[in-house]
């Protein structure tokens, strides 16, 4: 891949005058409920943490270290077993610089392999490509509920040979799954896992809706505590709402890939903030407030797209999301997804397209995105029964031509 590609959601960010307040109703966001900075300050203080609260106001404006300072990391380390210690950690302004820099560091060679799959988040699917790496791209199916087929996987792999052909280094994956809230079996890791490990393969799971589990006993291990060559790549955005504050981080045991992403991070943003360091530790620290909170959002608005789907079966259909504040849902009616989006937005309600996900869409893969995680979900919902319920019939009487 050559040159800057264009974002898949730069249209759609258009389309929903995202840079302009965007539309009143938005089922587009992929977000837990966000707190203010106040109730954020409130949480803290009622925790005791008031030397947390006295930082924040007087804390020096100079450069943090590189990578995160050791605090923030230590709180971070402390999401993981006891093979993830601070210095396991690389801070980052954000997920989306975490996946591009460990696309340089594991795979920016044309003499380097990579697997991923589609449809997905872009940085995701195409960091390999963007780095300068040969790249498969495996697709995923709703016909399997969008599950990685690790035999396929292993068919894709190759060993190098003297031809330039490189071998497979790095496989790229996105558990639980962006768009659908879908999640892969302890199984299904295991063994993809085992087969990486038998060629020296790196493996990064995007586990950014890990600890939204709508059922507790379905989360798998992070991927940086299962496995030795495992990168966890982490924002704050999504389980804890907490888009704003922009920090993310890399998760990893191997110490010699560390070095090699600080430096390839040294190139890019190195140093957050200090007030965003502080609000994360916050975060970090109300966890079990912030999570349980957001996971009644979470299913109580499930159960809202569950009617809606059952009401409208005719109309729609999906894999039933398991994790996370997403879903993917088909319209089986007279519109592509992104005629859908299109009309939809004419009466102010957001959804993401398919085209968001992937830069071939066909049939079976027309599903656009719903984000389920804020408390004024109802609200779109509602919205969205209105619009289908002006619309159905014309819907249906076109099915049976």
């Amino acid at each position: 891949m050559t040159g800057v590609p264009t974002p898949w959601s730069k249209k759609h960010k258009k389309l929903t005058k995202a840079s302009c307040g965007g539309l009143t109703y938005s089922l587009s966001n992929s977000f837990a409920q966000p707190l203010t900075s106040s109730e954020l300050l409130d949480l803290t203080k009622r925790r005791g943490d008031l030397e947390l609260v006295e930082e924040y106001h007087h804390h020096s404006l100079a450069y943090t270290p590189n990578g995160g300072s050791r605090d923030l990391r230590a709180d971070i380390a402390a999401l993981y077993g006891p093979k993830i210690a601070p210095e396991n950690i690389l801070v980052f302004p954000g997920a989306q610089v975490a996946l591009q820099t460990a696309a340089r560091a594991l795979a920016s060679s044309q003499r380097t392999h990579s697997i991923t799959f589609s449809p997905g988040y872009q940085s995701v699917t195409q960091g390999p490509a963007q780095a300068g790496g040969d790249v498969t791209t495996l697709p995923l199916s709703p016909e399997n509920g969008w599950q990685i087929d690790v035999a396929a996987v292993e068919t894709a792999l190759r060993d190098g040979d003297d031809c330039g052909c490189g071998a497979t280094r790095y496989i790229v994956i996105n558990e639980p799954y962006n768009p659908a809230g879908t999640l892969m079996s302890a199984a299904a890791q295991k063994r993809l896992c085992d087969l990486a490990a038998s060629r020296g393969i790196h493996v990064l799971c995007d586990e950014v809706y890990r600890l939204l589990e709508h059922d507790e006993r379905e989360r798998l291990p992070a991927m940086a505590d299962f496995y030795e060559k495992g990168l966890s790549v982490v924002t704050l955005s999504k389980p804890w709402g907490a888009c704003g504050v922009s920090i993310g981080w890399i998760a990893t045991q191997d110490l010699e890939l560390m070095d090699r992403l600080e430096d390839v991070q040294y190139f890019g943003t190195a140093c957050p903030s200090r007030a965003s360091e502080i609000q994360a530790m916050m975060v970090l620290r109300s966890s079990e407030f912030i999570l349980n909170r957001n996971l009644e959002i979470i299913r109580r608005n499930k159960t809202l797209l569950e009617a809606f789907v059952d009401d409208y079966s005719d109309l729609f259909t999906w894999v039933p999301p398991r994790a996370g504040a997403i879903a993917a849902i088909r319209f089986k009616g007279p519109l592509t997804s992104a005629e859908l989006g299109n009309e939809l937005a004419k009466v102010g309600i957001g959804i993401k397209p398919a085209y968001c996900f992937a830069d071939e869409i066909d049939e079976e893969k027309d599903y656009f995105r719903v984000g389920f995680g804020e408390s004024c979900v109802p609200q779109a919902i509602d919205a969205l029964i209105q619009f289908v319920e002006e619309r159905k019939e014309e819907w249906r009487a076109s099915m049976k031509l």
